[in-house]
């Protein structure tokens, strides 16, 4: 999964932010960079977030691209520091001269022409400005063709409508809350996020998926992605 790669370096550049990452850490974050440099180019290799078939993962490269650049803000500056940001450059550009949709969204991967709710964290992470046409395009993209009934599926596995093959993913719903808040429709961040909220059990623990149909809780339970991202939206709600 080599967007853990770049999770990893959003993490330490966190923590430099608030002068919390010590000698080892730095350490760390080395080694993450160098694992980065030797894989990125590696075609067909990476299991990505959705830990599924390996493949050259649109939201795993623009992932590594954010954490690169966050944590050359966060670092010690200098050549090192311009040598992240020319890496996080370098991916990006192939990126978009491979994986950009003709529609001028990002896509899952330089083969696969679907858009990933996924796509949307890149933007929020980092990567490339929140009003850049590639994020604003895939926001559009996403919530055309991926959202339904005020939840959020992570992408068409095939044909069939949404819900049938599998049900809606509760963190791609807080993404999109995140999303919106990022795109300045406070309003709308609001909803995704209230929407969502309410779709976790009686105990308050969210699954990883959501039947809306049958309003049941489906996969994972817990699922601590979902809820990191319940607790990162409701910091941004009652930041607004």
């Amino acid at each position: 999964q080599l967007d853990a790669f770049g999770e990893a370096l959003l993490l330490f550049s966190a923590a430099a932010g608030h002068d919390h990452l010590d000698v080892d850490g730095w350490r760390a974050a080395e080694a993450a960079i160098a694992a980065i440099e030797q894989r990125w180019r590696e075609p067909d290799t990476d299991a990505g977030i959705w830990e599924i078939e390996p493949d050259a993962w649109t939201h795993s490269r623009l992932i590594c691209a954010a954490g690169l650049r966050q944590l050359a803000q966060h670092g010690p500056g200098g050549e090192q520091a311009a040598r992240w940001v020319s890496l996080a450059d370098a991916i990006i550009s192939d990126t978009a001269a491979h994986a950009l949709h003709p529609s001028g969204r990002w896509q899952r991967s330089p083969g696969d022409p679907r858009v990933d709710a996924a796509l949307l964290l890149p933007a929020i992470r980092g990567a490339v400005p929140a009003s850049d046409p590639r994020s604003i395009a895939t926001l559009r993209a996403i919530e055309q063709e991926l959202t339904q009934d005020g939840y959020c599926y992570r992408y068409r596995p095939d044909e069939r409508p949404l819900g049938e093959s599998e049900g809606a993913f509760l963190l791609c719903g807080f993404v999109l809350a995140l999303a919106y808040a990022q795109q300045g429709d406070h309003v709308t961040s609001a909803r995704w996020f209230e929407r969502n909220r309410a779709a976790c059990g009686p105990p308050g623990l969210c699954s990883e998926e959501f039947d809306v149909t049958q309003r049941q809780l489906r996969g994972n339970l817990p699922q601590a992605f979902v809820h990191a991202l319940v607790l990162e939206c409701a910091v941004d709600q009652y930041a607004e």
